[in-house]
């Protein structure tokens, strides 16, 4: 047995390894792919964490193995009490994208195609109006909606663009296109990755048929986060780099042009950052300011809400996922975010929460996050990130935890 320590190897930390280990084979990793999915950890580290002889406490990066696995915190090690007793865990939330998901999964228009049943008539004008109420429940994180209009909605909008005369085709596919747009978001939020994967694939595919090209771009920026929560980086980052070449090679962008490029340049920040690429992600982040700068104002083109406000929002995000939280407060708390739309007033709050418990200051974080989840409750009781920073707070809080963080920790752990 190893004792780098002259002492045992804990029981905990031998379960917690032993677990990693077997998650780590099912999906047919080397510990040392397992340890590149991670910021800063090597093959011997992971070894270590396997053999028991390297413990792994804090909540962070428990989440970090975790989401690199795939799984919830919980799976790596149930038994072990990572949590205080007296404080309620914060358990995985009931995806409420289910209805969403299962009509993607097969073919959307099986029984068009196949010539069993009618296309009926189709409104293009009541389509698009559904389809802007999707963007509305997007930004409000309101996923039950988003699930039960999806569900009868996108079976119309695909027998649309098969069935429509061919002048109205491009308004059918921008249509569909920007439907699946808004599930590859919503997809995104709630830690589906994969859905989020096949819902821009299709977004992009669709962009293209209605001749919109600033659409199909549009469609890679979701694509490249959905790689980004996959924790594939290098595939982020190569279609990241091809969409944003492609639009500098046009001369005089308009300003919906520009939102795009400038959003993609937002994009190509955060997965650098993700891989630790502290000087890239900077660079990025300046790149997406002179664009910003060149708009002259906050703008929703295409849903991205991009602008001179959104650029310092993802700034603080980088700082972030850079480890620099003291950075992300000086800035964060400088953003008049007024003017943007619920989830982005919260996803700026939600973020100084996080901030606030890297620090260790805990009222100030719950404050943070308790302002988010009252601006957009979904965001903060289901977003991986804020969940993580709950259980962090509890963590540090023990038995001492105040009664709206507890609270909080309760309403994240029933959200459903």
């Amino acid at each position: 047995m190893n004792k780098p320590t002259g002492k045992e190897v804990d029981p905990r930390d031998r379960a917690l390894g032993q677990r990693v280990a077997k998650l780590r084979k099912e999906r047919g990793m080397t510990q040392q792919e397992l340890a590149a999915r991670l910021n800063g950890r090597s093959a011997g580290w992971m070894s270590q964490v396997e053999r028991g002889i390297q413990p792994v406490r804090r909540v962070d990066v428990l989440q970090e193995i975790a989401d690199a696995l795939g799984v919830s915190i919980q799976m790596l090690d149930p038994s072990s009490p990572i949590f205080t007793p007296s404080v309620p865990p914060v358990t995985e939330a009931t995806n409420d994208l289910d209805g969403a998901r299962t009509v993607i999964s097969g073919h959307p228009a099986i029984g068009l195609i196949t010539g069993v049943e009618e296309s009926g008539a189709i409104d293009l004008g009541a389509l698009e109006e559904s389809v802007e109420q999707i963007w509305e429940y997007t930004h409000r994180n309101a996923y039950p909606e988003i699930s039960e209009t999806i569900a009868a909605l996108l079976p119309q909008l695909e027998r649309a663009v098969r069935t429509v005369p061919a002048p109205d085709r491009p308004v059918a596919y921008r249509n569909l296109a920007r439907a699946y747009q808004a599930l590859a978001a919503a997809f995104a939020r709630q830690g589906d990755s994969r859905s989020s994967w096949v819902s821009a694939d299709r977004a992009v595919a669709a962009g293209e048929r209605s001749g919109d090209i600033f659409l199909v771009h549009a469609g890679i920026f979701r694509m490249v986060h959905a790689f980004v929560r996959l924790g594939h980086n290098q595939e982020a980052e190569h279609a990241v780099t091809e969409a944003v070449a492609a639009l500098q090679r046009r001369a005089d962008l308009p300003p919906e042009g520009l939102s795009v490029l400038g959003s993609l340049h937002l994009a190509k920040a955060l997965v650098h950052a993700r891989s630790g690429q502290r000087s890239e992600a900077r660079a990025e982040l300046e790149s997406a300011r002179r664009v910003a700068e060149q708009i002259g104002e906050d703008r929703n083109d295409y849903n991205l809400e991009f602008g001179p406000t959104n650029v310092m929002i993802q700034t603080v995000s980088t700082a972030l996922d850079l480890g620099d939280a003291g950075e992300a407060l000086d800035i964060g708390q400088s953003i008049d975010a007024a003017s943007l739309s619920p989830e982005r007033q919260a996803r700026l709050l939600m973020d100084l929460g996080r901030a606030h418990a890297q620090r260790r200051h805990t009222p100030d974080a719950v404050e943070c996050l308790l302002r988010a989840e009252e601006m957009s409750p979904d965001l903060v009781r289901q977003h991986s990130a804020a969940r993580a920073a709950i259980r962090e707070l509890l963590l540090v809080s023990g038995p001492k935890a105040s009664a709206d963080l507890v609270a909080l920790a309760a309403r994240a752990s029933a959200a459903e």
